[in-house]
């Protein structure tokens, strides 16, 4: 991955005359010496390639050149008894590009130096939030420390510019998002062969998530969904605690972490390895829905317009099963959009003048059918590239027709 040309363009972007202060951030605390797992700041790791925390980037564009400074932890052997190794000045070099390296117990200093030597005009800090009753997370902790601190100065936020970067995928990117695609499949394949009636939710999602690390990923992309019969009707079911009965189905949203990168695939498997006539009937309209955005994703078009003719496809659909009477009850049925953006978030960032899709974005095709009276949720999800006339299924190898299911089914 090219960092280095990241951050120039972002420095671009700033303008002269600004400050960047990016944190990768701090576990968060739950109770007594508990902390949740560590998850890096994604606009830290963009434009670092580190996923440390208490780390900062800092990118000053007051003087003639640029200059950037990676703040990192000092190596102490106590604290390493502890928590295992800290990162190098070597290694931080080696990975980021950043040839400055400094300790983050000065970072402080380092900015006061600047606010005070060269009085930048707009000081950036990653401020954004998903939600008005979310709790501040570290980044925005520490922009209101700064705002407090220096009053007239004005305060940007870099996510926008770092945003409309991370849209567009380079060749290395896609790489790795081949391979968590890769990774997922290797485990559903796994799940196939294991999957039977009398199994717990939890048990189909342990195995998944044992192939998953197996063969070397970081982990789950996300929470695994793990839904059978009426549980598959959720969207975001996350319980897993139900016991899989014969003749029902599972929906499977899932998807492997691999160099910080994700995938996220859904499949719907019958657990007793065949399909009903009806489950198969309501499968195929789901399917077809699926091959049609597949054919239809090309640059110029928007999500919208994708989940729009999705609408079409499931109505005519719902229509022919004698579900529904008119298109627009579609929504009875079908209730979320087609198509997210995907890469270092599963629900990756978007920004609106990059609305249209273009060649190197990544996202999902994940037409769905939910109908609680016949305890059937269907879901079949693909990651798809845009590429220059249309897009590359980068999922196309997992299996997703009715009849290849049934096929490999059969030699559990």
């Amino acid at each position: 991955m090219n960092y280095k040309e990241r951050r120039e363009r972002v420095a671009e972007a700033m303008g002269k005359g600004s400050m960047l202060i990016l944190y990768s951030g701090e576990a968060v605390h739950i109770s007594a010496d508990a902390y949740q797992r560590f998850e890096v700041n994604r606009q830290f790791f963009y434009l670092t390639g580190i996923r440390r925390s208490n780390m900062a980037l800092v990118i000053d564009t007051c003087g003639v050149k640029t200059e950037e400074t990676l703040f990192i932890e000092p190596i102490d052997p106590a604290v390493e008894r502890w928590v295992g190794k800290k990162m190098t000045k070597d290694e931080a070099q080696e990975v980021s590009g950043i040839e400055q390296i400094r300790m983050i117990d000065g970072i402080t200093n380092a900015i006061n130096m600047i606010m005070t030597r060269k009085l930048p005009k707009k000081v950036y800090f990653d401020t954004y939030r998903h939600g008005m009753k979310d709790l501040p997370d570290y980044n925005l902790v520490r922009a209101n420390e700064f705002i407090v601190a220096y009053p007239g100065v004005a305060v940007e936020n870099i996510y926008p510019v770092v945003a409309a970067l991370r849209m567009v995928k380079s060749k290395e990117e896609i790489e790795v998002m081949k391979k968590a695609v890769d990774v997922t499949r290797e485990a559903l394949e796994h799940v196939l062969q294991t999957l039977k009636p009398g199994m717990m939710e939890y048990q189909v999602q342990a195995e998944f998530e044992y192939k998953v690390k197996a063969q070397g990923a970081d982990g789950m992309a996300f929470p695994t969904i793990a839904g059978s019969g009426s549980n598959g009707t959720m969207l975001h079911y996350e319980t897993n605690h139900a016991r899989c009965e014969e003749n029902t189905l599972i929906l499977l949203d899932l998807g492997a972490r691999v160099e910080g990168y994700n995938a996220d695939i859904t499949r719907t498997y019958p657990v007793s390895g065949r399909f009903t006539d009806r489950q198969k009937e309501i499968y195929n309209v789901v399917l077809k829905a699926n091959q049609e955005i597949t054919v239809m994703a090309k640059p110029g078009l928007t999500l919208a317009e994708l989940n729009n003719h999705c609408k079409k496809v499931l109505a005519e659909g719902l229509i022919m099963l004698g579900l529904i009477e008119k298109e627009e009850e579609v929504g009875r049925y079908y209730m979320h959009g087609v198509s997210h953006h995907l890469g270092i978030d599963v629900h990756d960032v978007t920004v609106p003048e990059k609305a249209k899709l273009e060649p190197g974005m990544v996202i999902t095709n994940e037409p769905g059918l939910y109908i609680d009276e016949e305890a059937i949720g269907i879901r079949i999800e693909d990651d798809l590239l845009i590429t220059e006339t249309g897009c590359e299924v980068l999922s196309k190898d997992i299996i997703r027709t009715a009849e290849e299911i049934e096929e490999r089914m059969k030699g559990r």
